[in-house]
């Protein structure tokens, strides 16, 4: 579609979306300048979390911004989440300026705790701060998990799951090995 058509529809879908956001959440919902979201994504805040975007903000077909109770989530300028991209947010996630997402990036700053009384079914958490730097971009289909550290100038290879902390300037590639064997 025509950057700009796609502008004149996005434009106005994003401030109706983070507006009515802003309207349950009138203190912990803030918003920057020209936000273009399109009309299948998803935000949703609960009651105690906050969430602040930058401006310049665009959100791709469905995509899906959640934060949790008091959760955290700060998005910079010029950030750019891409189709089914997700950011579950249960502690804190910070994302930087400049930041572009490729398909099917996912972002949790939790796991389950499958060792709690009950299991997974008792909805348990461990959770840890996500930062993600300035000018970082992100290959398709990485999962970022909790505890992640990610330096600015960084570059996320598709495919990959990453925790750990990784300075700025990085290439993140993970790497896999085959074992291939014939069938008969």
């Amino acid at each position: 579609m025509n950057g700009y058509i796609r502008a004149l529809l996005t434009i106005p879908n994003g401030y109706l979306k983070l507006g009515i956001t802003k309207l349950f959440h009138i203190k912990n919902v803030h918003f920057g300048r020209l936000p273009r979201i399109s009309a299948n994504t998803e935000i949703s805040v609960d009651k105690g979390a906050k969430l602040e975007i930058g401006n310049r903000f665009n959100m791709r077909g469905s995509a899906r911004i959640r934060v949790r109770e008091n959760g955290k989530l700060v998005i910079g300028n010029n950030v750019s989440l891409n189709i089914n991209n997700m950011i579950a947010c249960h502690d804190s996630i910070e994302i930087g300026d400049d930041v572009q997402f490729s398909p099917n990036v996912q972002i949790y700053d939790h796991d389950h705790d499958y060792r709690a009384e009950g299991g997974v079914k008792a909805g348990k958490y461990k959770s840890s701060p996500v930062k993600i730097g300035n000018n970082v971009w992100i290959g398709a289909n990485v999962v970022i998990l909790r505890g992640t550290k990610i330096g600015d100038n960084a570059v996320i290879g598709a495919g990959s799951v990453v925790k750990g902390t990784f300075e700025s300037g990085s290439v993140i590639v993970e790497h896999r090995e085959y074992d291939i064997k014939r069938r008969g």
